[in-house]
């Protein structure tokens, strides 16, 4: 199974967007692992819905977009041209939000949860949903989230 590139990555600024795009060509490939939370799935907390409330973004011609093809720019754009252009602080706050979700927030006992079932207890670099991600894919943590 494919997985997508990690939460971090930006198109045009905005985080989590490619992940997003990706998880919808890789869930109509046929190559996603059962668990992950698509655009379209009715999870009402997962990013991927977040995003597109966040943003006015409609989920089913999102969808449709992205696998009509195109590069991540390319179809941000088209969202924004369609659905209202944010602002650079609507941008920020998303992307401040998203990257601290999971930390000293309302998710974070399920975050803790979601560690330990994945072996994940006692790792402490593991601060946020985005930490996870990258964790539970292979990758190495960066956790921007800093507890003094």
């Amino acid at each position: 199974m494919r997985t997508p590139c990690s939460d971090y990555v930006e198109t045009s600024g905005v985080i989590f967007f490619a992940r997003m795009v990706e998880k919808i060509r890789v869930k109509n490939a046929g190559e996603r692992p059962t668990y992950y939370n698509f655009v379209g799935n009715r999870i009402w907390d997962s990013f991927d819905a977040r995003f597109c409330r966040f943003f006015d973004v409609d989920e089913a011609a999102l969808t449709k977009r992205a696998l009509e093809g195109g590069t991540n720019e390319e179809i941000l754009e088209w969202c924004f041209q369609k659905f209202g252009r944010p602002n650079e602080e609507k941008i920020r706050a998303w992307n401040s939000y998203l990257a601290k979700r999971g930390w000293s927030d309302e998710s974070s006992e399920e975050l803790e949860q979601v560690k330990s079932a994945h072996g994940f207890g006692a790792r402490g670099d593991i601060q946020t949903w985005i930490d996870f991600h990258d964790a539970d894919e292979g990758r190495t943590p960066r956790s921007k989230v800093r507890i003094s």
